[in-house]
Parts: structure tokens; sequence; C-alpha cells
């Protein structure tokens, strides 16, 4: 992906360490994009960065300074042309009642407050390189939990309809401007990490969060759907796009067994 002048456009990448983001990273490279991967875990970033040949800046997105030295690090190095929120996370399926208040807490802040202070400080540099290359881009990973609630997803539920609803009005208010604002939804996506810390590292739980399920989402999947809304021509915006697995066919409606086409019914 090159600008008008033909250098790479370069995205900014969070949660590169591990799940969907490491795949949108690797993703991104493949089509020809500079990437900056950013996570708080620096030795799995460096490894990404080695094999791939993107950039990494590693930073913890609920630090008010670690994101100033981020967006530092940006203005030095280069233009940016996209964001791509992944960054997030969910604690716990305890109920309503029963819910852990420091849980509740955490989740507001890695997957709103974070998002929200990347996105004011990360706003300027989109804005120049929209002015310079024609057009600039963020993208935002939520999740179909911000669509519909289920029992035991309610602090998840919650905070992610609040990035959702974070995505949204930033779309309106950005109207007039040369930047794009997507939302992608997944439904079930089987990573390496999001149920098994959902379930406080519990590996039995979080494996039988899929069994039987044919044909979970990969973080892969999720990846290539970023790319694509990345590299659709500059004045298409996919607003919002819900993905799930064929074996998911709602939030609360998931088919365990091989997917099979109905015999038909003589008369």
């Amino acid at each position: 992906m090159a600008t008008q002048a033909g250098a790479a456009r370069r995205a900014v990448v969070t949660g590169a360490s591990s799940g969907i983001g490491e795949a949108t990273v690797r993703d991104l490279r493949s089509r020809g994009w500079e990437v900056v991967g950013v996570a708080r875990r620096a030795d799995r970033l460096r490894a990404l960065a080695e094999e791939t040949g993107a950039s990494a800046v590693a930073c913890d997105l609920t630090n008010e300074d670690a994101v100033a030295a981020l967006i530092g690090e940006l203005e030095a190095s280069g233009p940016v042309h996209a964001l791509v929120q992944v960054a997030g996370g969910a604690r716990g399926t305890d109920r309503v009642e029963d819910g852990s208040t420091e849980d509740w807490q955490w989740m507001y802040e890695v997957n709103v407050l974070a998002t929200q202070r990347l996105v004011a400080r990360i706003l300027p540099l989109l804005r120049r390189a929209a002015a310079s290359d024609g057009h600039a881009d963020a993208v935002f990973v939520t999740s179909t939990a911000a669509q519909t609630a289920y029992q035991g997803g309610g602090g998840y539920n919650a905070a992610k309809a609040a990035e959702s609803m974070l995505v949204k009005a930033l779309r309106q208010e950005l109207n007039g401007e040369p930047i794009r604002v997507v939302e992608v939804a997944p439904g079930m996506v089987h990573t390496e990490e999001f149920t098994l810390n959902r379930l406080g590292g519990d590996q039995v739980a979080a494996e039988s969060v899929y069994a039987g399920v044919e044909a979970p989402l990969t973080a892969h999947d999720v990846a290539d759907v970023i790319g694509y809304a990345l590299d659709a021509p500059g004045h298409v915006n996919l607003d919002l796009i819900t993905m799930r697995p064929v074996a998911q066919s709602a939030q609360h409606i998931l088919a365990r067994g091989p997917l099979r086409v109905r015999p038909e019914v003589e008369d």
C-alpha cells in the first residue's frame, strides 16, 4: 500500500504481542504496509518485529506518560496513516450481582479509557497523513458482545458497548475530514490468550468454550478483514463489520458438532 508519493503507508497496531493484533501486524506487512506494533510485552514485540520487519514500541495504553512517549516516538519516526486499535480484554464470567468491581474497572480502563486516551493523542498524526496523502484510517476491534448481552458477560458487554459508542461518536465528529472510522466486531474467535485470560488461566475451562465448534474464527480471519478495510478505495468506509463463524448464527446460538445440510423432507 503506497502513498501518492510512492512510499509505503504506515499503520500503528495495538495489542500486537498476541492474537488479533499480532495477526494484523503479519497481514499488513504481507500487504506492503509499514507497521508499528504496540503492546506491553517488549520481548514478544521484539520477536515479532525481527520476524516480520515491523517496528515495535512497548507501551501500556492505560498510562498517560507511556502513551505520550509512544506518540513522541511515532512523530519522530514518520507519518501515521492508520491506527488499528485491537488492545483490550475481558475478565470473569460472573453474574452482575456477583461481579468483581475491580474486574469491571479493569475492563472499562483497557477497552474504553485507553482507546480514548490513544485516539485523542494520535488524531493530529492521522490528520497530517490525511492532508499529505489523501486519507487516513482508524480501525477499532470491538466485539459482538457490544451488540447483544449474555449471562455472565455484563462487565464485558458494558465495556465493549461503551467502546463501540466511542467509535460511532468519533465517526460523526470527524465528518467532513478524510479520515475513515471502521469498527470490526468479531464473534467467537479462538486465540491463544483471550478466553484463557478471561477465565483466570484455566486452560481446561478455556478450551471447553470452543469444544465441538466447527471452525471458530481465527485471529488471521479478523486480520484479513482489517486489511481488506484498510486497502479498500479511500472513499469507501466500512462503518461496521460484524463477523462470526458459520457455527455461531447469533451471540447466544452456537452449533456444536459437524455442520451438516439437513436432509430433504419428502412429501
